[in-house]
């Protein structure tokens, strides 16, 4: 009997790729999937404080030698004072998001944290719609999750968002590209069990929102990670390799 065939060959994947844990562990699927010359890795640059999350993301692509495509969209968020942009005037907060959505509830305010960057997995999926479509792609991939939509603290993260997007970026492409968010209904810890699992390259990954020389384990997806590690069992690779 002749050996069935580990990829599935006929199927070429386009993943958003930040350089995290959830983006990276994307695209450790979309590469066991699919198989690393099927899969292409598009970095985007926002007008991050830092290009750490940049950085990760090339050795992250480079770890599973998939093709690389870079788009700089700093320019949409120039008008946005995001705590994440160079050209903010706002301090990344110091807590929690449970402890940042409390507060602003507390207030009455309904918006999301002030780390979210707007409409960014919008735009990013459209401007992934368009590279996966020259590249000859017909899936999308990305890391949404389950706790970053956890009291509309990034509310394109969201299921209801997800299956809007997907359902938009399918009709939009002549029914040629499918979206998939592998995790959206899966907590940050049932991220990182499945990317130990396939052995996803976590000592190249970056997810702190501040670009030290190491993570500032204060900022609330360096809360999230060390949580999310922890919840495994296991001490953060990243950590002790001294990143």
């Amino acid at each position: 009997m002749e050996k069935k065939e580990r990829h599935e060959t006929h199927t070429k994947a386009c993943v958003l790729s930040s350089g995290g844990v959830d983006s990276s562990t994307a695209l450790g699927l979309a590469v066991e999937k699919y198989g690393k010359e099927n899969v292409v890795a598009l970095c985007i640059s926002y007008g991050q404080k830092h290009d750490k999350e940049l950085l990760a993301a090339k050795a992250v692509a480079e770890y599973y030698g998939v093709e690389q495509v870079f788009l700089d969209l700093s320019a949409i968020f120039a008008g946005s004072n995001c705590s994440l942009l160079k050209s903010s005037t706002e301090e990344i907060p110091e807590e929690s998001y449970a402890q940042q959505l409390e507060k602003l509830r507390a207030d009455g305010g309904e918006t999301p944290v002030s780390t979210y960057v707007p409409f960014r997995n919008g735009l990013f999926l459209s401007a992934a719609a368009s590279v996966a479509l020259s590249k000859g792609c017909s899936v999308i991939y990305y890391g949404a999750h389950a706790d970053d939509a956890a009291g509309a603290a990034y509310p394109d993260c969201s299921p209801a968002f997800h299956e809007a997007i997907s359902a938009a970026i399918y009709e939009g492409s002549g029914k040629q590209l499918s979206v998939e968010a592998p995790f959206i209904h899966a907590s940050k810890a049932d991220v990182v069990r499945q990317g130990l699992a396939i052995r996803v390259p976590y000592e190249r990954t970056w997810s702190c929102y501040e670009g030290g020389e190491t993570p500032c384990g204060k900022c609330a997806t360096c809360i999230d990670r060390a949580r999310a590690f922890a919840e495994n069992g296991v001490e953060d690779p990243a950590l002790l390799s001294g990143k």
